[in-house]
């Protein structure tokens, strides 16, 4: 289950608010939300599509799913909760 993000935009399109982020890209990204959400490990993001991998040099682990072009969410999780959910550019 989700229970934190680091981003208020991506906090706010999980709502179902209006959130400040590409409109083009809500579906992709809710889908990926949608899979943590229902994630009881980060292995479990693990699906085709999704190009999911652990970030290096993170404690704790931060796991990233691709969106678009250089657009990812990234997280952590503990205890099955996805943790400080994140939408961002990191390469």
């Amino acid at each position: 289950m989700i229970r934190t993000f680091r981003n208020k935009e991506l906090a706010a399109l999980w709502a179902g608010t209006r959130a400040r982020i590409d409109h083009r890209l809500h579906k992709r990204i809710l889908q990926r939300l949608d899979a943590l959400d229902a994630a009881g490990s980060a292995e479990e993001m693990n699906v085709p599509g999704f190009d999911f991998h652990p970030l290096k040099s993170f404690d704790p682990t931060r796991f990233s799913v691709h969106v678009n072009g250089p657009w990812c969410i990234t997280f952590e999780f503990s205890a099955g909760d996805a943790l400080r959910v994140d939408f961002e550019q990191y390469h």
